[in-house]
């Protein structure tokens, strides 16, 4: 009997914490970063009439090796009803833009890939400012000019 209680009682915990997930959304200023950071990069195919953070259509697809095409969330703020992005894993989708300016529009970005695409241009200085970065990869792009003296600032970066 101790058996089927616990087990009942695990199916209901899961299905709760399920439940209050599934309701939590991104911030509206973190859905236009993303818009603005897509644009800039030349990331056409995101579809901004579902939420970024449900990891459906073209926010989500099963990475490889060389490939990923990732927008991941953590929905753990304010008792699971708000969603931050934390990582933007966009490796081998032939982006021609640039690097945007605004990563610091997403506060809780820790990790950014762009590997093996087209990007051209600098490394913003403004990235320095996004703090709670730990990884940046960028190889395989037609980056050019100097790593920027900002990024000393992130104390917490542990892979350029």
């Amino acid at each position: 009997m101790f058996i089927h209680r616990l087990l009942f009682a695990s199916i209901f915990i899961v299905c709760c914490l399920t439940t209050l997930t599934n309701g939590a959304s991104l911030p509206n200023g973190e859905v236009e970063a993303l818009r603005s950071i897509g644009n800039t990069l030349g990331k056409t195919d995101w579809n901004f009439n579902i939420n970024p953070c449900d990891q459906g259509d073209t926010w989500l697809n099963q990475s490889t090796r060389y490939y990923a095409n990732n927008v991941t969330c953590d929905c753990s703020f304010n008792n699971n009803t708000i969603c931050h992005v934390v990582r933007i894993l966009l490796k081998s989708q032939n982006l021609s833009g640039t690097l945007p300016l605004n990563l610091t529009s997403l506060p809780f970005l820790q990790e950014i890939d762009l590997n093996r695409n087209y990007l051209s241009g600098t490394i913003p200085s403004e990235w320095g400012s996004a703090t709670r970065l730990v990884g940046i990869s960028l190889f395989g792009n037609r980056l050019t000019g100097p790593i920027p003296v900002e990024l000393a600032n992130l104390r917490n970066l542990t892979s350029l």
